[in-house]
């Protein structure tokens, strides 16, 4: 058995063996950008060669900081994770988040008790920075957050408080003015849009999009509104299909929704794309599971991610502001449109 007794390496052990002082071994562990390339690399052999591990508690308590960032999920408990986009946002923030050494804190935000259990959360102490996420209008923990100057960033634009909370966003409104356009150049004349929840960005300004190719033409009766979910892309289709069942394509605001759509379509004897063209969006892995593949727009969200998690780690640094990121969006054309 090990003998308990053996002492752990120290920082000043650590300052011996690289031949500089304690402060400089400190500063190098915090990240400081002022120490010289000599003596960081000193710093780091010396560090793999004594097996020194970091004290994180007593090195929270020296630079007033957590170690670790919430990310927030505004959805009610049984739909967390039926959105594939979720897992890809989670694995992206948990990698860059890694290499600033700081840990993701998951925590759900479907009702008022769940706001307040993330708000004591997060004044407590134990965050240093907040990623939002499935976040929609008048969610009044937003505000609570920005009265609470933690540092706050959201996976695409919080309806209202775009001015208040930074984001990062593919082009709403853009991938769906592609996909409503590519639609009416193959020849659909009666396209309908099951639309994402309107208080999100991602149901408003893909609607917009929408409306901005077909103009008159994109009339209320043609569209209906679902919430992310298959079931919801299931009744909305039908809900169409009684209402203008000679319509010959729909563009889903989700690849989830979508697939739905699908399913009713075939139940109706409608085949895709032959009677009725379908196009999705986000390019998620449910685009590739159907049958037929989904026409859709890709959203890049590693990289919408990526850009999130970077906004977050300046403002956590210090900065005082940072512009949020809007990126383009792709069509892909697969079978079914």
């Amino acid at each position: 058995m090990e003998n308990a007794s053996v002492k752990r390496p120290t920082i000043h052990d650590v300052a011996a063996a690289a031949g500089v002082s304690r402060g400089t071994v400190s500063r190098v562990l915090n990240g400081d950008r002022y120490v010289s390339t000599a003596a960081r690399l000193a710093t780091e052999r010396a560090i793999a060669e004594t097996g020194y591990v970091v004290n994180l508690n007593a090195r929270n308590l020296v630079t007033q900081r957590s170690g670790s960032v919430v990310m927030v999920l505004s959805e009610p408990h049984e739909k967390i994770f039926e959105d594939p986009n979720d897992s890809t946002a989670i694995r992206t923030a948990i990698r860059r988040l890694a290499e600033r050494d700081l840990s993701l804190v998951m925590m759900i935000a479907g009702d008022a008790g769940d706001r307040e259990r993330v708000l004591r959360y997060v004044k407590g102490g134990h965050a240093d920075g907040v990623l939002l996420m499935s976040t929609h209008a008048g969610d009044p923990l937003v505000d609570a957050l920005d009265g609470a100057r933690i540092p706050a960033v959201s996976f695409g634009a919080v309806i209202g408080r775009e001015n208040v909370i930074p984001y990062a966003a593919c082009d709403e409104r853009g991938g769906a003015q592609q996909m409503t356009r590519y639609l009416v150049e193959q020849g659909r004349k009666k396209i309908a849009m099951i639309t994402g929840p309107m208080d999100t960005p991602g149901g408003i300004q893909r609607l917009e999009g929408f409306a901005d190719v077909l103009g008159r033409k994109a009339s209320k009766k043609l569209i209906e509104h679902g919430d992310w979910t298959r079931l919801s892309g299931e009744s909305a289709m039908a809900r169409l299909l009684e209402r203008s069942p000679d319509l010959d394509a729909v563009f889903a605001a989700s690849d989830v929704m979508a697939s739905g759509a699908l399913s009713t379509l075939r139940a109706a004897g409608r085949r895709v794309p032959d009677d009725v063209a379908l196009g999705g969006f986000d390019d998620s892995a449910v685009a590739m599971s159907t049958h037929p593949a989904l026409t859709t727009i890709r959203q890049p969200l590693a990289e919408i991610a990526e850009e999130t998690v970077r906004i977050l780690l300046d403002l956590i640094d210090g900065a005082e502001h940072v512009p949020s990121v809007t990126v383009p969006t792709r069509l892909i054309v697969r079978d079914s449109a």
